[in-house]
């Protein structure tokens, strides 16, 4: 696996590269948003490690920039504990998740290993239900020739939905299942990547919308 690093702060990129190849992975580092830019969008690298606030370009614009070009690599934020706002901007730009600072090692490559957990269990097919089409080779949404790309987290769970039909899938499931059980992951985040696939089914004009049930869970809906 080959993750890019974005990280200002000296110490930390070079603390954060010797950590990444301890552990195995192939890791580049670069100190500016300008830089990284031109490095992700190689295609190159099965996962991102982003800082928000970084010169040249915030790591928020960044990804944004990366996912208006159709650049779906699974990206985790480090951000500053105070970056409150920032880290919901991050999420709704598409980034899989993210790990406030200071944080330790092993989280870290916790973090890492969940994020880039999609590409181990890759299935070259699609899932459909009614109009959509859940495309798991590209991460994309698929209506009526229209496509909209997932982040990694919206991919997971829309598949999640998708699988359960009719049936109501708990916050709680969502998280377990995604983040894993020992997550400090809270209801919001998974609000947010709803949100997200809301407005995205929307994007595609699809006859379905994601419902929330009280005390059931979330559930996709025929609108049309």
């Amino acid at each position: 696996m080959r993750i890019l690093i974005a990280e200002d702060d000296p110490r930390l990129l070079k603390s954060l590269l010797h950590i990444f190849e301890l552990n195995h992975y192939a890791a580049d580092g670069v100190d500016n948003g300008i830089d990284a830019l031109d490095y992700a969008a190689s295609g190159e690298y099965d996962g991102l490690v982003l800082d928000i606030m970084m010169p040249g370009l915030d790591g928020v614009s960044l990804l944004n920039r990366l996912r208006a070009e159709g650049v779906t690599t699974p990206a985790l934020f480090l951000t500053a504990r105070s970056e409150i706002e920032q880290r919901i901007e991050g999420l709704n730009a598409g980034a899989d998740d993210y790990l406030p600072k200071p944080f330790s090692t092993g989280e870290l490559l916790a973090r890492v290993r969940a994020m880039l957990r999609r590409k181990d269990h890759f299935t070259p097919d699609m899932l459909t239900l009614g109009s959509i089409s859940l495309n798991r080779s590209t991460y994309e949404l698929v209506c009526n020739g229209k496509t909209q790309a997932l982040s990694g987290k919206e991919f997971q769970i829309m598949e999640m939905l998708m699988r359960s039909r009719v049936a109501a899938v708990s916050v709680e499931q969502l998280i377990t299942h995604i983040w894993g059980w020992n997550t400090s992951v809270d209801t919001s985040v998974v609000w947010v990547h709803i949100s997200n696939i809301r407005k995205k089914l929307e994007g595609l004009s699809a006859p379905m919308t994601i419902k929330f049930i009280r005390n059931a869970g979330y559930v996709l809906e025929v609108t049309a």
